[in-house]
């Protein structure tokens, strides 16, 4: 499927410079509008939610345009988290959910994507045929007139329902009350419902990225940046960090001594949690190929497996239906406990594994030594063009190659970004300088065959 303006996680790109320009904003209202559109004679409603971008100000309105012009309602929420949008879009039966956010990017891209009436993300026919109605022109002609034209309205207490949304993914039987929290909202969506779901179970919560500007999102802080989070954690003698990207789908965690805990060991800890418990849907977690053997090493002592897809919370999801399974993510940080929400949610990830810290009585450093990583390296290449790797055999020498070399003992992928122009190398083995040498070999392949260079 050759998509012209979606990628992995809907479009996006730097806001005002095509594709992330009103103009196309408004003919991605336009066409969303009419799908979700189809079917009844009723009013139709689509929720429009944002993180904290200045450019989200100027998207909005052009989406809130767009859709109103095909004569549908329009629900504004504000600035709130991806997983906030997902559960208003479906509690509010409304026909769509849209969220204005480029997720851990930089201030200056912006992004739209969108979910369907269930909260779901929509699948790649459904993108494709967005695109088709945007490129073709089929819809230019259709206007509705007089009363038939759709309004636009806010609603001013999202926030607070997706507080109590949130709370109710954690045991009625247990509270926070004696644990000290640093937590880092990123200065994105999360950053008044975070603090308020965490203080209102009981905890004690020292806050950092909760001063949006409009600029500062992602600025040196959140999910990508943890630095100053463990340091926070170590001056404030806490029990853990936590931290949360822009739009607040994604979480890593920093235990009581400063270390990093990433998606693949918030996974571990409570898959094999509710292994023991016997919570685990068909004892199946779900991971994409960037998580670490590690991980199938550690489920695989507990009894249960990992079912790998391609990289993208949405493919993730994807399996956890098609299969039924509850629990899934990624490295990065998306989770998807399916008995919660229908999309990765940091609030509600977090939720989880604070409850199987209050639970078990045991620390966030003992609960992560379920998992051991094996030594991985991740190297970006930037590069000018996406040709397929099949096409580049002097690249594809290379990678055969270390692949040989490594045999059963690791492994190598490569793999374009979906949002980013980006050819990412990743390489698992025993040896952390080996497997460095070996990622730096294909890296300079990239950049000699693909016109790129490596990203800092």
């Amino acid at each position: 499927m050759n998509k012209k303006l979606f990628g992995t996680d809907g479009v996006r790109g730097v806001a005002n410079i095509y594709p992330m320009t009103t103009e196309m904003a408004l003919q991605l209202g336009r066409a969303a509008a009419y799908i979700f559109k189809k079917g009844g004679s009723r009013r139709h409603r689509i929720v429009i939610g944002k993180d904290t971008r200045l450019s989200g100000y100027m998207l909005e309105n052009a989406l809130v345009a767009g859709i109103c012009s095909m004569g549908v309602d329009v629900v504004q929420v504000g600035p709130l988290p991806t997983p906030g949008i997902a559960f208003i879009t479906s509690s509010m039966r409304a026909d769509a959910g849209v969220v204005i956010s480029a997720s851990h990017n930089a201030y200056q891209d912006n992004g739209i994507k969108f979910f369907s009436k269930d909260g779901f993300k929509l699948p790649d026919e459904v993108e494709l045929e967005l695109e088709d109605l945007i490129f073709s022109k089929k819809i230019d002609s259709l206007r509705p007139i007089a009363s038939e034209v759709g309004k636009a309205y806010r609603l001013d207490d999202a926030q607070g329902r997706y507080v109590v949304f949130a709370k109710n993914s954690f045991p009625k039987d247990l509270d926070l009350n004696g644990l000290k929290i640093v937590l880092d909202c990123a200065n994105g969506a999360a950053y008044k419902v975070a603090p308020a779901v965490l203080r209102e179970l009981g905890a004690e919560v020292v806050t950092m990225g909760v001063s949006p500007n409009g600029t500062n999102i992602n600025a040196n802080c959140g999910s990508l940046y943890p630095q100053l989070l463990a340091e926070a954690v170590i001056e404030n003698r806490a029990h853990l960090g936590i931290a949360l990207d822009g739009d607040a789908d994604r979480v890593i965690f920093v235990d009581e001594f400063g270390n990093l805990i990433d998606g693949d060991q918030v996974m571990a800890i409570c898959a094999t949690q509710m292994l023991k418990a016997g919570t685990l849907a068909k004892n199946t977690l779900v991971a994409t190929v960037m998580s670490n053997m590690g991980l199938d090493i550690a489920l695989r002592k507990a009894g249960g497996q990992v079912v790998k897809t391609a990289v993208g919370d949405r493919y993730v999801v994807e399996e956890m239906l098609r299969h039924g399974y509850t629990l899934g993510g990624e490295q990065s940080g998306h989770m998807i406990f399916l008995d919660h929400n229908t999309t990765g949610d940091g609030i509600i990830s977090a939720l989880q594994v604070l409850a199987v810290i209050m639970r078990t009585g045991r620390s966030l450093a003992e609960l992560a030594g379920v998992m051991i990583a094996l030594p991985q390296v991740l190297v970006n290449v930037r590069v000018e063009q996406r040709k397929a790797l099949e096409e580049v055999p002097a690249v594809q020498k290379v990678i055969a190659g270390i692949e040989e070399q490594l045999g059963d003992t690791g492994r190598v992928l490569v793999r374009y970004s979906g949002t980013e122009p980006l050819l990412r190398v990743m390489i698992e083995g025993q040896d952390k300088y080996r497997i460095t040498e070996m990622a730096q070999e294909i890296a300079a392949a990239i950049e000699t065959h693909l016109g790129g260079k490596e990203k800092q």
